[in-house]
């Protein structure tokens, strides 16, 4: 589905990615891990337009996407989550996920007011899947930090896609709640959805995903199932050092 082929990228001088290369095949999870500043957040801003890349190229369902702007890449069906939460404190449940369903039209404003027959049966569904229970018209601004984690998957699922992009989405959350965001993860795998996400919760990620990339001074030092990535020299090194 993706093909990220020797992608380069400097921030004055430094570079946070170095020829790094990995693919994501469709209807699977495939996990990004590495140690802090191994360039895994430079990598999904760069795969989703927010960030200009240096060199390589990244083609997406056989599409060159390369230096697409972020608006047209979402466009083309890559929906993702942040590491910090990105909501609109004075916009509902209800709304953040209604506008997520509602990406046909350009404008915010189009999107707030326009109402399909079908939303508020999607936006139940969408809410359900995530286990998120409050009341609709709740504000973000009153959720706890795990319901808001909760909201910010839903409107990314909520979002049409092809691929789903999960920046740490088990963060700072309680063991009960990482065990319901692992479940839903597995839900959206079993019906089809393509995955990509980054994690530093190991056992989160190798419970979870098909294949598994290892990102090091930005550039891939390993790849394979989880078991043959616990057990890579060159990632205990890079985790643990010499």
């Amino acid at each position: 589905m993706m093909r990220i082929t020797k992608v380069h990228k400097n921030f004055g001088g430094v570079a946070a990615l170095a020829g790094c290369s990995l693919m994501v095949d469709s209807g699977k999870i495939t996990a990004l891990i590495g140690p802090n500043g191994s360039g895994k957040t430079t990598l999904f801003n760069v795969i989703s337009g927010i960030v200009p890349i240096d060199k390589g190229t990244i083609s997406f369902q056989g599409k060159d996407v390369t230096r697409k702007p972020d608006y047209l890449i979402a466009r083309q069906g890559i929906s993702r989550t942040f590491q910090q939460v990105r909501l609109f404190k004075n916009l509902s449940i209800h709304d953040h996920v209604a506008i997520a369903l509602s990406t046909n039209d350009e404008t915010l404003l189009r999107n707030f007011f326009r109402t399909r027959k079908d939303q508020p049966k999607r936006i139940k569904q969408v809410l359900e899947l995530v286990g998120l229970d409050k009341p609709p018209q709740t504000y973000a601004s009153d959720l706890s930090y795990g319901q808001r984690k909760l909201l910010d998957l839903a409107v990314a699922i909520a979002k049409p896609h092809s691929l789903l992009m999960l920046d740490e989405p088990v963060a700072g959350v309680n063991p009960k709640l990482r065990q319901q965001i692992k479940g839903i993860i597995r839900a959206l795998a079993a019906k089809g959805d393509t995955i990509l996400l980054i994690e530093h919760d190991m056992n989160f990620v190798m419970d979870l995903a098909d294949k598994v990339y290892v990102l090091d001074a930005g550039t891939i030092i390993a790849e394979g199932l989880p078991r043959q990535i616990q057990d890579n020299e060159k990632v205990l090194e890079a985790y643990l050092g010499d």
